[in-house]
């Protein structure tokens, strides 16, 4: 498994754990240099919001992946944290709806985290 791979799956579990709702997987390292996936879910809460970033962080520091750069803080609904090989964007339900990333991103693939 290549290291992108891994940290996508890495992220996925913390959020999962954190009970994240709608996480998906976007594959762009066809159509993007910035990164080779977005990985993104929404939280119900601001609290919900922040556990699942400290989750993310927290599991892929543990795996030796350290962030590049966050934006965003205890009262954003979004937030986003780049590690370079992937980009985890964690959003209120809201917002999520509004930017709609998923369909900014139509000509990465979806996929399923089990499949990496």
């Amino acid at each position: 498994m290549n290291q992108s791979a891994e940290m996508v799956k890495i992220a996925a579990k913390a959020l999962e754990d954190k009970k994240a709702e709608d996480i998906r997987v976007i594959d762009i390292r066809e159509i993007s240099t910035i990164a080779d996936f977005f990985v993104i879910a929404n939280g119900t809460n601001a609290n919900q919001l922040a556990a699942m970033r400290d989750a993310v962080d927290e599991e892929l520091y543990k795996a030796g992946y350290h962030t590049k750069q966050v934006e965003g803080n205890q009262n954003s609904t979004w937030i986003l944290m780049d590690y370079n090989d992937i980009i985890v964007h964690i959003f209120s339900k809201e917002d999520r709806l509004f930017y709609n990333l998923e369909r900014m991103w139509t000509d990465g693939k979806q996929i399923d985290v089990n499949q990496l």
